[in-house]
């Protein structure tokens, strides 16, 4: 039930544990929200530089424009969930409304009519992509906002967070490991005869059945995910964010190194299809792309389930961090070395793929962990928590460092001539040149990425067990003070 404080606002009270088939509901529709959300994240680009025939630069430009605009709206999104009052609850029917018109427009940014061309298809890339991020904002903000309106606090809520972003990880894995093959298989039965219509009628009938799967997967979290009690809702604005982050420099910290750590992942998902494309034995890059993906996905989530609980037994998360970030590197030159070596041997680049996807796997809980610990810090320091604040810049930084990867990948494609409608005289004139540029951008940038981001940890971050016992041991003094 819901008890009103003598502020007026609504606060939890007694809850009934969560059940069964309630938690399967909500963990669902994190699985098939971050199958659009990966869909779109790693594909987009694939789809309308290379089957379509947008410039790389243009498509950059509207990447980057959208992800900016899609992290300043998070924010604003908030507010309107916020403020909304209705007798189906506060979150579940922008979660609803969201999850359908953001279905719709995911079907239509990969159906692009075959007629358009020129400036014509880039408004339609432009204006579709960017109604996809509004509207998918518009449904992921009160889904993760909502779980504190149907859990009791504590224990339930944190392990319902942690199974929903477990779930999430299949949801990226599963849209990561089948899409190039189902694309191929959808576009042959469409009819496709070039191997751009196969792709390009693939895409579409694929985009379409994961559409019709998130809108089901999320209204069967609708249909049995009841709102409890009312919540008063914490929400903050841009200004907000970043006067919180400003004031907090163990925040600010973890905040550099969460951007470039995303960047470098994002730089490298985008840029892999191009390598096993046309780069690495482009006779088999469907299957061997298929495969890389699949280990390197497994690995991601084995990570975080089973790889992170198991090494936080014998060392602490800063040590943690340094292991994973040497997971990182390591893998990342052994891949720069196996591009470079002429090698067409795909096992020899599952050795990379188990590196980087463990090490990225474990360096987001950790450096969510970390983020966590910045609150304590910041009320130690200014006196307040800022615990919403710093949380939803960090939605706000991933957002943008896709952004700025997108704009780096495009960077490249456009400078390599990378695209299947290259011609022949274009692709031999660009030679070797071509293919050591993406080569280059997709291991050796997201290492000096990853560089960057342990050099900022290292001289700045100083949150150890031991200062953080610290810091809860003076608050606990200065709330007993205060009783």
């Amino acid at each position: 039930m819901a008890l009103q404080s003598d502020k007026g606002e609504f606060i939890m009270g007694e809850v009934q544990k969560l059940k069964g088939k309630e938690k399967f509901a909500y963990g669902i529709g994190a699985v098939g929200k971050d199958m659009v959300y990966m869909l779109s994240a790693s594909y987009v680009l694939y789809y309308y530089q290379d089957i379509m025939g947008v410039s790389a630069v243009a498509m950059g430009v509207i990447l980057f424009i959208a992800r900016i605009f899609d992290a300043f709206n998070d924010p604003i999104m908030g507010i309107i969930v916020a403020k909304t009052k209705t007798r189906w609850g506060k979150f579940r029917p922008w979660l609803f409304i969201g999850t359908l018109t953001n279905a719709i427009v995911l079907y239509l940014m990969f159906a692009a009519p075959p007629s358009l061309s020129g400036r014509g298809l880039v408004a339609y890339a432009a204006i579709t992509y960017i109604l996809w991020g509004v509207t998918y904002t518009m449904m992921d903000i009160p889904y993760w906002s909502m779980i504190p309106a149907f859990t009791e606090s504590g224990k339930e809520r944190e392990n319902l967070s942690a199974m929903a972003r477990s779930c999430a990880g299949v949801g990226s894995a599963i849209i990561t490991i089948i899409t190039v093959l189902s694309v191929s298989t959808l576009g042959k039965l469409a009819g496709g005869e070039s191997a751009s219509e196969i792709e390009r009628l693939g895409y579409r009938y694929f985009a379409l059945i994961i559409a019709v799967l998130f809108f089901i997967f999320i209204t069967i979290t609708c249909l049995s995910i009841k709102e409890k009690s009312s919540v008063n809702m914490e929400t903050a604005t841009v200004k907000e964010m970043f006067r919180a982050l400003f004031r907090n420099d163990q925040a600010l910290t973890m905040v550099v190194a969460i951007v470039m750590i995303n960047t470098a992942l994002y730089i490298t998902s985008n840029l892999v299809i191009y390598f096993f494309k046309y780069d690495f034995s482009p006779e088999a890059w469907q299957s061997n792309y298929t495969l890389f993906n699949t280990f390197g996905g497994a690995f991601q989530i084995l990570a975080m389930m089973i790889l992170f609980p198991l090494f936080r037994k014998f060392m602490n998360t800063i040590n943690l961090f340094y292991v994973s970030f040497s997971m990182a590197f390591a893998g990342y030159l052994i891949l720069l070395v196996i591009a470079f070596s002429g090698s067409t041997g795909v096992y020899l680049l599952l050795v990379p793929a188990f590196l980087i996807m463990s090490a990225i796997g474990m360096l987001n809980v950790i450096v969510t962990i970390f983020l966590a610990n910045t609150v304590d810090y910041g009320e130690l320091k200014n006196n307040r928590r800022d615990e919403s604040v710093i949380f939803s810049m960090q939605t706000f930084v991933v957002k943008l460092a896709s952004g700025v990867a997108a704009m780096i990948a495009s960077i490249c494609l456009s400078i390599s001539h990378i695209s299947q409608d290259t011609s022949a005289a274009e692709a031999a004139a660009a030679g070797a040149s071509a293919v050591a540029v993406l080569r280059m951008t997709m291991t050796v940038l997201p290492i000096a990425g990853l560089l960057i981001a342990v050099f900022i940890f290292t001289r700045k971050y100083m949150l150890t067990d031991e200062k953080l016992r610290e810091i809860t041991e003076e608050l606990q003094r200065r709330k007993g003070d205060i009783r």
